[in-house]
């Protein structure tokens, strides 16, 4: 009789455990391609928070054990804005820089921008603009916009108006809106510049 009873209770705890499992979403670790389009798109805290922050400690691992650069720049990113943890500003950026330094570009153009702006840190425009440089000679495309963006503003070089100018220009953006923009950026730079270091520069692109 104890031994059927013993049976039922684990029987009905099994399928009480079974139901509860069905219930409960597991949310796998991105993969570096995801990651890095959450990056370049800068929805990488916003999925954080909608995957309820169930996956802090696989991230904090893969930044610190790890050491991939997209997640040392996702764990930093969280420090920094206290996103699913306390929020440590210092630290933060520390992993930020760590994560630029590997040759994240998207972090790259981040510390530009907080250089920039006076963002957490100290303005400083022409930290930015070598930030910026850096980045956008590479190909990322936000940095390339941001940096002639500056130059057309005054900062930096005249001498730097060619690499910018190409970089840009040879750019290929689907999205009709900062196509417009880049554009626009491109026709301002070209105000600047003398004619023939513009058909040099687009030249440059064949």
């Amino acid at each position: 009789m104890k031994q059927a009873l013993l049976l039922l209770l684990l029987f009905t705890f099994s399928q009480s455990a079974s139901a509860s499992y069905a219930n409960y979403e597991v949310i796998q670790l991105y993969s570096q391609d995801e990651l890095n389009k959450l990056i370049n798109k800068n929805q990488h805290l916003q999925r954080v928070r909608a995957d309820d922050c169930q996956l802090v400690e696989d991230i904090k691992a893969h930044a610190l054990k790890v050491k991939e650069p997209s997640y040392i720049y996702l764990w930093g990113d969280m420090l920094t804005w206290g996103v699913c943890v306390e929020r440590d500003v210092d630290l933060g950026l520390h992993y930020i820089s760590l994560s630029a330094k590997q040759g994240l570009l998207p972090a790259i153009e981040q510390l530009g921008r907080y250089y920039e702006k006076g963002i957490l840190i100290e303005q400083d425009t022409n930290r930015a603009i070598i930030y910026y440089r850096e980045a956008a000679l590479q190909g990322f495309l936000n940095a390339q916009l941001n940096y002639v963006r500056m130059l057309i503003d005054g900062y930096g070089s005249p001498l730097d108006y060619e690499d910018a100018y190409r970089v840009l220009f040879i750019h290929a953006i689907a999205d009709k809106k900062i196509k417009r923009q880049a554009e626009n950026l491109l026709s301002r730079l070209e105000k600047k510049m003398p004619g023939y270091v513009v058909k040099r520069a687009r030249k440059k692109t064949l």
